[in-house]
């Protein structure tokens, strides 16, 4: 693997915690881990947790002493910290606390419970020193008490005590209670000219005394080199090593790898397949209840988006992305049902799983060329394909489905649909035609057609491909040439018109209307109210006064939205003479409108990933909407909402999703826009390594006008697009001895991918593979082809 030499202005990623490649990470009770460079109080090379909030803060740093003179934060160092380094569960740095006094420092996480370091010190001058060694063990811990020397069988040790758990920090070397002002084990050390020394720690948090220092102990005897390189091996095996020509880049992508390696627990009773969770910081990783049912949606299980780029971030790894598919296997209905996030904690979203596992499944096999999986796999996604179409999905049994909650459609801050801000509409999901949706169905309806090909099973997908074909035409209808976008429409009407209000009042009584609308409008109630705890009201919707239908939305229709309560009509209404709304308080403000359907975001895009336009309107849908910079082209990639319907909702509509954003660059790639595409790939790097480098994380959302970071940190949604990066660049690793090209490499420089002994050299205008036998071979076709060895 390679050395690396990552400094502070670099781009770092420097969280660690247990990797389920190589220990049982314990998903209800994991602790994890974040390296600091000079910060907290006092400032040092520190490494902290909160294990999960049950401390309010631990941390661990070395301090060194010589002539007087103690050192402990990397600005303060002769020469500062660089990262050499990095896995999952391990990091290697190297720097000097003194001139001429040359420290490696590695860290390693074995289990959930444990973190381990080993300092080697060298002394590179001519004359002997002496110097102090202490580790350092500051806890705040939210009960129990702080770190504290004492003696177990005949050994000092700190030891602290904080929400449940009895943190015992252990060092080789015979250390003695530091002197310094902070708890520490200290460990005095004579070092010639050139003499070296190497002393391990190691800190256990359990349940009790005994079982801390005992499992501390264990491990300091270890053999740390057989450790290390086990670690080396299986990163080696699993990552892609990309070198760009631009060391930015280069490292973006590694800690891409790295940090979605880090975010996978092993299987258990609820999931028979490892899964992951969306985030992993010091924060969080503690369940109260004791099973994960309580922990809040980052760690509730895999949605279907994040699977499917979470897959295309660690190419080198098609088992962990086909074990994803299997979890959701495990969770099918008789009737093809499958849910949408499947945790492992038992969690169950209870609604049917946004259709991409069947794009996933042919990402997977593609990437793994394993047939017997294809074929096992086929008929439970033809069931899960139809399942969309049950009644309990397509409400009106008219071949084109709908939502059923905001959650399931992976962008819960539409403006159209959201509940949890004042300036969105707040309509209900399943009252609209939603192009994406269809624009998912149809994908996996040609993935499924391609498939059945693979299998010599065309006859089983006839029906599919005339459902594909209905599917086609309501996009085809839901295209607006004007726009140069598709729209959302009434699910009943296929109308889709600008909102407008229709009345307004403050508190009970009747609304007095008389309007015709051709063609029948949709209905949206809104009572805003400055109390705690909204009423639910009853609003009753007829045609005259008097006489006529009437529809009554009940308060149990009436939602909970940011400053009250919200309805949406379960009919669609022609005539309209009177409104009556019961239930309110004299000071609530009633406001009654149509839906409004002209909203633009993100999601809208997504026919051209499925493949749905012409190339006519492809090319017009890529030049007017994709690549206008008043709308969806912005600096740091396309924003999920371009058009604000307030200021205040800039930080969430102009956040740029990066899984969203891969689906409409693969639909780029799919109609001949490489070098578009590689425009998009570099803004989106852009807003990665911008973090990396300014706060040490990668973030759920970058803004799509300053790049800065949005939402949760260190989230999944973040992470480098390594996959997108090689597809744009036209490269797939199968093996170590089978490559993938497609077309010419778009990026303005040489691309290098190695793999367990394979060498691919991507250049401008040829590419040359090398293979771990030694044999290499040229390629300078455009076209797609699979070189091997």
């Amino acid at each position: 693997m390679r050395t690396w030499s990552l400094g502070a202005g670099d781009p770092a990623f420097l969280t660690l915690a247990a990797d389920a490649r190589l220990a049982a990470p314990n998903y209800v009770n994991d602790h994890i881990w974040e390296l600091e460079f000079a910060a907290g109080e006092p400032p040092a090379l520190a490494l902290h947790t909160t294990y999960g909030l049950r401390a309010r803060s631990m941390r661990l740093f070395p301090r060194f002493t010589e002539a007087g003179r103690s050192v402990s934060a990397s600005t303060d160092f002769a020469v500062p910290a660089r990262l050499l380094r990095f896995y999952p569960n391990f990091l290697e740095l190297t720097f000097s606390p003194f001139a001429g006094l040359e420290v490696a420092y590695e860290v390693r996480v074995p289990a959930s419970y444990i973190i381990a370091g080993r300092v080697s010190l060298v002394n590179r001058t001519s004359v002997a020193r002496r110097l102090l060694l202490e580790m350092c063990a500051l806890l705040l811990p939210l009960d129990g008490h702080v770190m504290t020397h004492t003696q177990i069988q005949m050994v000092n040790v700190l030891v602290g005590q904080t929400g449940g758990l009895v943190p015992l920090l252990f060092m080789t070397g015979g250390p003695l209670a530091g002197p310094g002002p902070h708890p520490s084990l200290a460990v005095a050390l004579d070092l010639g000219p050139g003499a070296s020394r190497q002393l391990t720690w190691v800190l256990a948090s359990t349940d009790s005394h005994q079982a801390s220092f005992d499992s501390a102990r264990l491990l300091a005897a270890r053999p740390w080199d057989a450790e290390r390189a086990r670690i080396e091996l299986v990163n080696a095996a699993g990552m892609l090593d990309i070198q760009t020509g631009d060391p930015d880049w280069d490292a973006a992508l590694a800690f891409s790898q790295s940090a979605a390696y880090g975010l996978f627990f092993p299987a258990n009773e609820n999931l028979p397949f490892p899964s992951f969770v969306r985030t992993r910081v010091p924060d969080q990783g503690y369940s109260r209840s004791g099973h994960g049912g309580d922990y809040p949606a980052s760690w509730a299980g895999q949605s279907p988006l994040e699977a499917y780029y979470l897959a295309s971030i660690l190419p080198a790894a098609p088992g962990l992305a086909e074990g994803l598919l299997r979890n959701y296997f495990s969770t099918q209905e008789e009737d093809g049902a499958i849910d949408h996030q499947p945790g492992l904690g038992g969690q169950r979203a209870r609604f049917h799983a946004m259709p991409l596992l069947a794009s996933l499944a042919w990402k997977v096999f593609r990437g793994s060329e394993d047939e017997a999986f294809l074929s096992e796999i086929f008929p439970k996604l033809v069931k899960y394909f139809w399942a969309w179409f049950s009644p309990s999905n397509d409400r009106d049994r008219d071949g084109l489905p709908e939502w059923s909650d905001p959650f399931q459609t992976g962008y819960e801050d539409n403006p159209m649909f959201s509940l949890w801000h004042p300036w969105a509409q707040g309509a209900e999901v399943a009252s609209m035609r939603n192009p994406a949706l269809l624009s998912m169905l149809y994908r996996e309806a040609q993935v499924l057609i391609r498939m059945a090909a693979q299998l010599e099973r065309q006859e089983e997908t006839r029906l599919i491909q005339k459902q594909a074909e209905t599917l086609k035409s309501a996009l085809q209808a839901a295209w607006d040439a004007r726009a140069a976008l598709y729209r959302y429409s009434d699910r009943k009407t296929g109308v889709s018109a600008l909102g407008k209000v229709l009345a307004r009042q403050r508190g009970p009584g009747t609304i007095k209307l008389k309007q015709t609308f051709e063609p029948p409008v949709r209905l949206l109630v809104e009572v805003q109210t400055k109390r705690p705890a909204a009423k639910r009201p009853q609003v009753t919707i007829g045609e005259y006064v008097t006489k006529g239908e009437s529809e009554v939305i009940s308060g149990a229709q009436f939602q909970w939205k940011s400053g009250g309560v919200v309805a949406t009509s379960q009919q669609v209404h022609g005539k309209i003479g009177r409104i009556q709304v019961k239930g309110v308080d004299a000071a609530d403000k009633v406001i009654v409108r149509t839906l409004d359907y002209t909203g633009e975001d993100h999601t809208l895009l997504l026919p051209l990933w499925a493949g749905v336009p012409d190339l006519q309107q492809a090319q017009v849908m890529i030049g007017r909407a994709v690549l206008d910079a008043g709308r969806f082209d912005r600096p740091f990639g396309l924003p999920a909402c371009p058009l604000l319907p307030t200021p205040e909702a800039a930080s969430v509509n102009l956040a740029v999703s990066l899984p969203w954003n891969q689906l409409v660059c693969e639909g780029l790639l799919a109609y001949g826009f490489r070098v578009e595409a590689a425009r998009l790939v570099a803004r989106l790097m852009n807003g990665v390594i911008q973090n990396l480098k300014q706060n040490r994380a990668f973030y759920q959302y970058y803004h799509a006008e300053t790049g800065n970071g949005l939402g949760e940190r260190n989230a999944l949604s973040g992470l480098a697009p390594v996959g997108l990066f090689l597809q744009v660049l036209g490269v797939q690793v199968l093996s170590s001895t089978r490559v993938r090209l497609e077309g010419k490499n778009p990026f303005p420089w040489a691309v290098t991918i190695q793999y367990r002994g394979l060498k691919i050299v991507r250049g401008l205008e040829k590419t040359e593979i090398t293979f771990p036998n030694g044999k290499t071979i040229t390629v300078t076709e455009p076209g797609a082809l699979i070189v091997a060895a």
